[in-house]
């Protein structure tokens, strides 16, 4: 089933969004906070679900662990382009792997532990042949702006979103008086393949993957989602919620600016991501439009309003081989 032919009821909507503000909440609270019943939930999650559609997937912050995230750009052969970027997607260490611009460029995130493993991955995990034309990187200074508190599924009141709101995050340790910090231990990396494949599992699944008890996963997970290490994100194609036109942005910003310009693209409702960035431009941004029209109406209004913008590129998403989860193989 195909994104562009779904069509999404309000309830629909409605657990999409339910499931943005907590990947993890329970059918019965989503049911409670939507005004319809448990099994409706249920059956509407495993029916997106079963048809490739929506996804909930558990995934490291590694900012809150002190490592380094990237995006970076290939540029490849029309006949390469396909091959390399599937090979990008198979890796463990990606996310939101894109083809743009007519499908001779790549686009993908990832998190480098150590200025070493940065090192590695640039100077020689990347592919180095004559059909990679060149290769950026980027790294992301300080966002504005995150896919998982992305405007476009919300539909819910704030009262509604209330109710599943989880626990906040502890940045600070209050009787410390210093950051709040946990490391990730033993069976950690079982956990986290376990809800990167699915951020829903059940406890019980997720012991067996972990050799823990039910009761140990269930603190793990909690001790890592208050310390803003382990974050759920909801894992469907823009198409689906009406957003047929996706795009990166690269821009170069008149540095005393750069702030009020992040900032100010950040409350565009198009906007899913924006990041500081280093490189030859300082501001990257992922937007999602209606449609060609509503992009071109975005970029020759809202942004060209930005007068502190020097240059623009847009690069529209021609194919997207990898979102947050796994591998999203052809239908």
């Amino acid at each position: 089933m195909k994104a562009d032919t779904v069509i999404l009821d309000e309830v629909d909507r409605g657990l999409v969004h339910a499931l943005q503000i907590d990947g993890r909440a329970a059918f019965r609270a989503i049911g409670e906070a939507l005004g319809v019943s448990e099994n409706t939930v249920a059956r509407r999650y495993r029916r997106l679900r079963t048809a490739g559609i929506l996804r909930v997937v558990g995934t490291l912050n590694g900012a809150r662990l002190g490592y380094s995230a990237w995006t970076i750009r290939l540029r490849c052969t029309p006949d390469a382009a396909g091959a390399t970027a599937t090979a990008l997607a198979k890796r463990s260490d990606t996310s939101f792997v894109h083809l743009l611009s007519g499908g001779t460029e790549i686009s993908f995130s990832t998190q480098t532990r150590s200025s070493d493993e940065s090192d590695a991955l640039l100077l020689h995990q990347l592919p180095r042949t004559a059909r990679v034309t060149s290769v950026s990187a980027h790294l992301l200074l300080s966002h504005y702006a995150l896919p998982n508190n992305w405007a476009g599924p919300a539909r819910l009141t704030p009262e509604q979103a209330a109710l599943l709101t989880p626990p906040p995050v502890v940045a600070r340790d209050v009787e410390a008086g210093e950051e709040a910090s946990v490391e990730l231990r033993e069976g950690d990396r079982a956990l986290l393949e376990a809800l990167g494949r699915d951020g829903r599992a059940g406890y019980a699944e997720l012991a067996t993957a972990t050799g823990w008890s039910d009761a140990t996963v269930r603190r793990r997970i909690a001790t890592l989602r208050r310390a803003g290490v382990l974050i759920f994100l909801v894992d469907i194609p823009s198409a689906a919620l009406g957003f047929r036109a996706e795009a990166r942005l690269w821009m170069s910003v008149q540095p005393s600016k750069l702030t009020a310009v992040a900032a100010a693209m950040a409350g565009h409702p198009e906007a899913s991501l924006v990041a500081m960035t280093t490189g030859p431009t300082n501001l990257l941004a992922a937007v999602n439009c209606r449609d060609a029209h509503d992009l071109s109406r975005y970029l020759t209004e809202r942004i060209a309003a930005l007068d502190a913008i020097r240059t623009l590129e847009t690069a529209p998403v021609i194919r997207t081989l990898k979102r947050a989860g796994t591998l999203l193989l052809p239908a």
